[in-house]
């Protein structure tokens, strides 16, 4: 099942999509719900971010590829960080360019809708946990993150947390093709079996690190082949079974 989120005459619904249309639900998506007997032409609507998380919590290094092309050590647990829910967008908006920023590149990743509120699972409980999935771009400021010593501000500007198009909830996250296209050239191409840490470890990890609230995210890390964007570009992050994300980047002077 895909589950959307999306504005329709200045009003905010989740649907479910099937093909073409959209079926708004009647319900809640973290609980019980249904599909109303209506539907909408997504042509009609406009796509908003899957989810409003309260935070989305992203894992570095968990590609050994990735961890290799940025001559980083194997760590031996999750290293975590977090970016803003205002970082948030969905697909087809707009990621904004930073003015402070020479260098904003892409990585494309698996990003994970949690259900329930929960704290200190086990990794055998979390899939019960996961709501689904869905494409997320961890977009970074990398000379800022090099500047810094520590990712914060790289990793937090408005608009750079791209997510969607939607949430699938009934693909199996341990075997997915994942790839980003920058301008229609493929950049990176990988498989969620790379993970360094599974979904499940990751999920029960941060658990027990903080408390994870319905329609928080889980971005679970980049593989090689990150690189640059510039204002124009158009970058596309696809994942088998979920679907296609995309974005086109444009200077901050754009929008004030």
């Amino acid at each position: 099942m895909r589950l959307a989120r999306f504005e329709q005459k200045g009003r905010v619904f989740y649907g479910i999509c099937e093909d073409e249309f959209i079926y708004p639900i009647e319900g809640e998506i973290y609980s019980d719900f249904k599909a109303a007997s209506q539907k909408m032409k997504l042509s009609d609507v406009k796509l908003l971010a899957p989810c409003s998380p309260t935070k989305v919590v992203c894992v570095g290094l968990n590609y050994k590829d990735h961890i290799q092309e940025m001559g980083l050590e194997t760590p031996t647990e999750p290293t975590i960080f977090m970016k803003p829910a205002t970082a948030v967008i969905g697909n087809n908006e707009e990621i904004i360019y930073p003015e402070m920023s020479t260098q904003v590149d892409y990585e494309a990743e698996l990003a994970v809708v949690i259900k329930n509120r929960i704290k200190n699972i086990s990794p055998n409980e979390v899939y019960e946990n996961i709501l689904g999935y869905t494409c997320g771009n961890d977009v970074t400021a990398r000379d800022l993150q090099r500047k810094d010593g520590q990712w914060t501000r790289a990793k937090s500007f408005d608009t750079f947390c791209p997510l969607g198009p939607w949430i699938e909830t009934e693909v199996e996250p341990a075997s997915l093709n994942i790839k980003a296209y920058l301008n229609g050239e493929l950049r990176q191409s990988s498989n969620t079996s790379f993970l360094l840490f599974p979904v499940e470890e990751l999920v029960s990890f941060i658990s027990r690190v903080m408390t994870l609230n319905p329609g928080d995210v889980i971005m679970t890390g980049t593989p090689s082949g990150v690189g640059a964007m510039k204002p124009g570009d158009v970058i596309e992050i696809s994942i088998e079974g979920i679907g296609t994300l995309k974005n086109r980047v444009c200077p901050q002077t754009h929008i004030r």
